[in-house]
């Protein structure tokens, strides 16, 4: 039995997995990501990236090729009892929000190779066919057991241990977490096909009907689609033989989607849960393996990857002596009120497309027809469901780590968005955050104790010049803000004083690499 050591023990190469390892390594800690299947998935659900995965992508230098791989969502289109009974132009509908005011077609599959490679790139590659069999903790490590492709086990000494290994987690089981919450009736299939017809425009479309949904996303290149819809009822019981043949073609052939070839199919149950804990001592979960949720707006890849990137920076600190150990304690709230709201959220909206009740079916087939497009047309409600959708507006304003008001960003929220424009070049204020470290801001003029105090503990200060849009953004003019290495404003301080920055950071017991 070989015994290997390392910083983090990652179990699951989904999207959630690669995110963390791909910024552990980004900040210098060691990893092992191993994965029980044989290669990566061919085939996946979750096809939507919002503006909040994108920008943090931008962080390390992902975001470019990512969008240039996928395709803007443009626009939507409602299909009711065959009629088309709406159309929404979603255009850029975050504009002067986010430098991604839009949500992003690229399917997981594709996602994941493409983070499979840039890990390979700095070196780390997945392990496949390797299970966690166990792990045991001890006062500062974890002795995990592996079962290797060649059916030997070793054993690998950890720091911590990060459970991205789905739904029915290795991870969360062995250390004994609940998972309460149900699953839906109904039996859904995903299809990734060749198409023609009105409807392959590259645009969205979703039908509605008594009893059958159908979403159809466009994908990058002509003629492709991914379908997500119902299967008939009566074939509900074999799910585990069904094929193509088995969907309710009648919402397919009256919104005029001509499948001329199934590439793959597979079906699934949609499930609702949130696991009772997301640590437990040296294990955290994420993803799939801490919450899972019905797919109304796509939110759930996007909120793995959040997991990763919150805990991510946090076991660096820790693992560097930056921070104390403590600073991991606030992984659990950050991430967990969102989940829960997340699942409370989706779980309504997703009952309301679905269900069968009558109450339902005259909200989904009368009520929403009429009130979408009147909605869309409306700039205020536009914003305010891309600020809800794209994750934009999740704070973490209850944490330990957050603290402050000014303007009107708090402790807490991520960090408004504002472009810039510097010697006739543009760009914005997220440009900084490529350092992945801390960092403290300045809107306007940088008080003299502000600039030597920074100096006196290596945090970088970055001071922009004052224009009318960072007030429209929140920002306060002269404030300080300290933000966190996830984009995150963990300290918002009217007055800019330099005490402030300095009670922050000795009270978290915060200190910066030299």
């Amino acid at each position: 039995m070989e015994n290997r050591e390392t910083d983090v023990l990652i179990i699951g190469a989904g999207p959630t997995g690669l995110v963390l390892a791909l910024w552990l390594t980004r900040l210098g800690v060691t990893v092992r990501i191993v994965d029980k299947t044989a290669e990566p998935g061919s085939t996946s659900r979750a096809l939507v990236l919002h503006a909040r995965t994108l920008e943090l992508y931008s962080h390390v230098g992902l975001a470019g090729v990512i969008v240039e791989r996928g395709r803007k969502m443009i626009a939507v289109n409602l299909w009711v009892a065959g009629q088309r009974a709406a159309h929404a132009i979603l255009g850029e509908m975050g504009a002067g929000l986010s430098p991604f005011p839009y949500a992003l077609i690229f399917p997981q599959d594709e996602h994941e190779r493409l983070l499979i490679d840039r890990l390979a790139d700095a070196g780390v590659y997945v392990e496949r066919e390797t299970e966690l069999l166990g792990f045991e903790e001890t006062a500062d490590r974890v002795r995990a057991r592996l079962k290797r492709r060649d059916g030997a086990e070793e054993t690998c000494a950890a720091a911590y241990v990060a459970g991205c290994d789905g739904a029915h987690s290795t991870v969360r089981e062995a250390v004994r977490v609940g998972f309460p919450g149900g699953v839906y009736t109904h039996l859904f299939y995903v299809a990734d096909v060749e198409a023609s017809g009105e409807t392959m425009n590259g645009e969205l479309h979703v039908a509605l009907d008594r009893t059958d949904f159908l979403a159809v996303f466009p994908l990058k290149g002509e003629r492709r689609a991914r379908l997500i819809g119902t299967v008939r009822q009566e074939a509900e019981h074999g799910h585990d033989t069904l094929s193509w043949n088995d969907v309710s073609t009648r919402v397919i052939e009256w919104i005029r989607v001509d499948v001329e070839r199934v590439n793959w199919f597979s079906t699934y149950r949609v499930h609702h849960r949130v696991a009772a804990r997301f640590r437990r001592g040296r294990a955290f979960l994420l993803g799939d393996a801490a919450h899972i949720h019905s797919p109304v707006g796509g939110q759930g890849m996007n909120t793995g990857i959040g997991d990763a990137v919150n805990l991510a920076w946090k076991l660096a600190a820790v693992l560097h002596g930056r921070m104390d150990a403590s600073l991991l304690d606030s992984y659990e709230p950050e991430r967990m009120a969102f989940a829960r709201r997340l699942v409370a959220t989706t779980d309504r909206a997703f009952t309301g497309v679905t269900s069968s009740g009558r109450v339902a079916r005259l909200l989904r087939l009368h009520v929403v027809p009429r009130l979408v497009p009147t909605l869309f047309s409306l700039q205020a409600v536009r914003r305010y469901m891309f600020r809800t959708v794209s994750q934009t507006s999740i704070t973490y304003r209850g944490s330990r780590l957050s603290e402050g008001q000014a303007g009107t960003v708090q402790g807490g929220d991520r960090l408004p968005w504002v472009t810039l424009d510097t010697n006739d070049v543009d760009t914005d204020n997220f440009a900084p955050l490529t350092s992945l470290d801390w960092q403290a801001h300045v809107y306007g003029d940088a008080a003299p104790d502000i600039q030597a105090v920074c100096v006196e503990r290596n945090l970088p200060l970055h001071v922009f010049p004052w224009r009318p849009e960072m007030s429209r953004a929140g920002l306060r003019r002269n404030a300080v803000y300290l933000v966190r290495p996830d984009g995150y404003v963990a300290l918002a301080h009217a007055s800019g004083t330099a005490a402030a920055i300095v009670s922050y950071l000795d009270t978290r017991k915060l200190t910066l690499a030299r």
